[in-house]
């Protein structure tokens, strides 16, 4: 895929909008017959005009219940159409809305919905237990609202709301609703304590949204997919904000394990996903290509070899050689192209990756099948904004420069600063948290180090109280060397690097659960669970391979000298990474204290 920024024939109205709900009536009434929200089967398919019809009256039977300007209202739902209209409607209504991750305990239910002071909650069917065990506990917690079937005792069913209170003036609503009234709230995923809320008004998530504007062409009816959590910030911006604004199309994916095979069958415009998703690809591509006859194994491996040299020598600056340059032009339109297509994934004016540091190589091998994979940064914090690889800009192992209008620098210890007006209002009933993130001049210190080229390229070196230093005083990143790990092994699904004031470094190594079962079959292992092969000599060798290949690619210092196999999985929202898959390093730390201390034993 090539591309370059594209300056836009018109701007479109919605991007001048103070708020959400206005950006809404403006999008609704310039495209109202463009499809807003479908499902996989186009069971439900409702227009931009009918999102505003549904919109408005949600808002109603919502100011019915009580809900107004500055109250918060909880969501605990999947990927489901009901989740873009209850979210649009409470913002007519100048409150703020916030998503519960679906993983949460009712512990952690109680907290967050405690935290924002929730009058009322919006919940789906699965996780209507989990919140009525809790409602007990949460005297300001009025309403339950069922989305899906009918409403059980001291419940009311959506479809209720949507009927009520029909002569409420949504209109005189929206008109009091201010650019600086708090739109959201995003909470932390809780790496090292309970989350914090992070209040992100209207001015900073729509200055986020619309400079978007000058680094990708979203025309209307782009496509997009909502699969990722709505807890997340780079769901409730990218799959739900950006579409409002720009009016695009919203499929939704209503369980995040199938993104794969769903993306076939919409081909988006643009996509977004984490990193671990483009390790599956690359991994089950690669798995592919080794079930092909030697033959044809061959001649896709020279196609690879050939394409990624020239990714190579573009990403140097350097000429691509005419006889290379016709290799792979042959290889595109003969092999990857086909690829594209087989994946959903041609039709794409912009393909980004963020929210943890993903391999280099991987990045390489989708540039090299025609995908201009590009990595992105940002925290909830400022509204996902931040830096941003530009189609046909994209350095390989950078996340871009500085987004319009966004201010970055770096202080006296490495740690990249960022200023602009997408910034957070602050943390929920957290202000001196605020003040000490953000200071008197409106930095905000995001506790990442990073490097700044010549041309603004930033480049992320780790999270800046998770650098390793060892017991000689040698500063290393974790994640440098667990992203290097994944890529060298498809086996290897996750990895925890340890050796902050050890000797040297040892690692905590997962399975691959999609891979792993797979590799054994063709390899003749009857094991079929992950605990079972981790215990199998077979497996750790070929780990211990790939283990080998990370090193040679390692400084001395950062190489792994020993590993352990988990027997088992880790899985987002549990003890080891947070919904958003980020290691939890202090619990895992604790968890596994005895498996670590044996790496280092004798």
């Amino acid at each position: 895929m090539e591309g370059s920024t594209v300056a836009h024939d018109a701007t479109p109205a919605a991007v001048e909008a103070a708020t959400l709900g206005e950006a809404l009536r403006r999008t609704a009434a310039a495209h109202p017959h463009i499809v807003a929200v479908r499902t996989l089967d186009d069971g439900v398919s409702l227009t931009w005009a009918d999102v505003r019809e549904r919109v408005d009256a949600l808002a109603r039977g919502l100011a019915g219940l009580g809900v107004g300007g500055g109250d918060a209202v909880a969501l605990m739902m999947g990927n489901r159409p009901e989740f873009h209209l209850c979210d649009l409607a409470t913002v007519t209504l100048g409150a703020t809305p916030f998503s519960i991750y679906q993983t949460s305990t009712p512990a952690q239910i109680r907290y967050v919905v405690e935290d924002a002071g929730a009058r009322v909650a919006i919940v789906e069917q699965a996780h209507l237990p989990a919140m009525l065990a809790v409602r007990e506990q949460l005297p300001q917690l009025e309403h339950v609202v069922v989305v899906d079937g009918g409403a059980v005792a001291g419940t009311t069913a959506l479809s209720e709301v949507e009927r009520a209170n029909r002569d409420f003036d949504v209109d005189a609503a929206l008109a009091s609703v201010q650019p600086d009234d708090v739109m959201t709230l995003i909470y932390t995923s809780g790496t090292t304590g309970p989350p914090k809320g992070v209040e992100l008004t209207h001015r900073a998530v729509l200055s986020a949204v619309g400079s978007i504007l000058d680094m990708i062409d979203l025309r209307p009816g782009s496509k997009v997919i909502s699969w990722l959590p709505a807890a997340h910030i780079a769901e409730r911006n990218a799959h739900h904000v950006v579409p409002v604004v720009y009016a695009c199309t919203i499929t939704i994916c209503p369980d995040p394990r199938r993104i794969v095979e769903v993306l076939p069958q919409v081909h988006p415009t643009w996509f977004f996903a984490v990193p671990r998703v483009w390790e599956k690809l690359k991994a089950g591509l690669e798995a592919m290509l080794a079930a092909q006859p030697d033959e044809a194994r061959a001649r896709v491996q020279g196609a690879l070899d050939a394409a990624v040299q020239a990714v190579r020598l573009r990403q140097r600056g350097e000429p691509v050689p005419d006889e290379l340059a016709a290799v792979v032009e042959q290889a595109d339109r003969e092999m990857f192209s086909g690829l594209r297509a087989m994946l959903g994934l041609d039709q794409l004016v912009a393909v980004n990756v963020g929210a943890a540091p993903t391999p280099p190589a991987v990045i390489e091998f989708f540039h090299a099948i025609g995908i201009e994979l590009a990595e992105l940064w940002g925290l909830s914090e400022s509204c996902a904004a931040g830096t941003c690889n530009r189609p046909g800009e994209v350095r390989i192992g950078t996340v871009g420069p500085a987004s319009p209008g966004v201010e970055l620098r770096l202080a006296a210890d490495g740690e990249l600063l960022i200023r602009g007006a997408f910034l957070m209002r602050g943390y929920r009933n957290r202000p001196q948290q605020t003040a000490d993130a953000i200071d008197a001049d409106g930095w905000l210190h995001t506790g990442d180090v990073a490097t700044i080229d010549a041309d603004g390229y930033v480049t992320i070196v780790d999270r800046k109280k998770e650098l390793i230093i060892n017991a000689a005083g040698k500063n290393m990143s974790p994640a440098n060397i667990e992203a290097t790990l994944k890529a060298a092994s498809p086996l290897i699904g996750q990895a925890c690097c340890i050796g902050d004031r050890r000797p040297y470094n040892v690692a905590l190594i997962v399975l691959d659960a999609d891979f792993a079962p797979a590799w054994a079959q063709r390899e003749g292992i009857e094991a079929a669970d992950l605990p079972a092969l981790a215990r199998d000599p077979r497996v750790r060798a070929a780990v211990q391979a790939g283990v080998d290949a990370a090193n040679a690619k390692l400084a001395r210092v950062e190489q792994i000298k020993r590993f352990a196999l988990v027997e088992g999985d880790w899985l987002p929202g549990g003890d080891e990474l947070t919904p958003t898959m980020k290691l939890k390093r202090k619990p895992i730390g604790e968890k596994y204290a005895e498996a670590i201390e044996a790496l280092y034993a004798g």
